[in-house]
């Protein structure tokens, strides 16, 4: 794990992505790296924390233990959670870091690029929406960083 400087904006972010697709990580980083750029330390499980598909000689049990422990610390610590809500449905480690997250009191933001439930004529779960701040929502991965980036620079998370 690297060393991560404190934000000069005093602001921590939990990023809760998906993280099982060589493209899930890699959006997820260029997510990370514009909140990074605007000054707000950003926690990213799979580079920052534990990734189990990488730790070699534990087994299932001391996977879980260390895993939950050490993203329950982050999202203790973080001021902000922000979860990328792609995919069929979100993703299930995502929903449950959302529900910590809510019952701390963190504020709460979405972010949806993915057209599959558009098309299905659905929307979110009303127990995702309603933990939210805000959701950006674009279905083009560029515009929609743009989006946040607007957010960010009209105000803070």
């Amino acid at each position: 794990m690297k060393q991560k400087l404190p934000s000069p904006n005093g602001k921590r972010i939990y990023l809760a992505t998906p993280m099982f697709s060589a493209m899930e990580k890699e959006y997820g980083l260029k997510v990370a790296n514009l909140l990074e750029s605007h000054g707000y330390e950003v926690f990213v499980p799979f580079r920052d924390g534990y990734e189990a598909a990488h730790l070699e000689g534990k087994s299932e049990d001391e996977l879980v233990a260390m895993i939950f422990a050490k993203d329950i610390e982050e999202i203790k610590k973080a001021d902000i959670l922000f979860m990328l809500l792609d995919g069929r449905a979100p993703d299930e480690g995502g929903c449950v870091e959302l529900g910590v997250a809510y019952t701390l009191g963190k504020r709460c933001y979405g972010f949806k690029t993915d057209t599959r439930t558009v098309e299905m004529s659905l929307d979110l779960n009303p127990m995702i929406t309603g933990c939210m701040t805000k959701i950006f929502k674009d279905f083009d991965g560029g515009t929609a960083l743009k989006l946040v980036e607007e957010y960010i620079l009209k105000q803070d998370l």
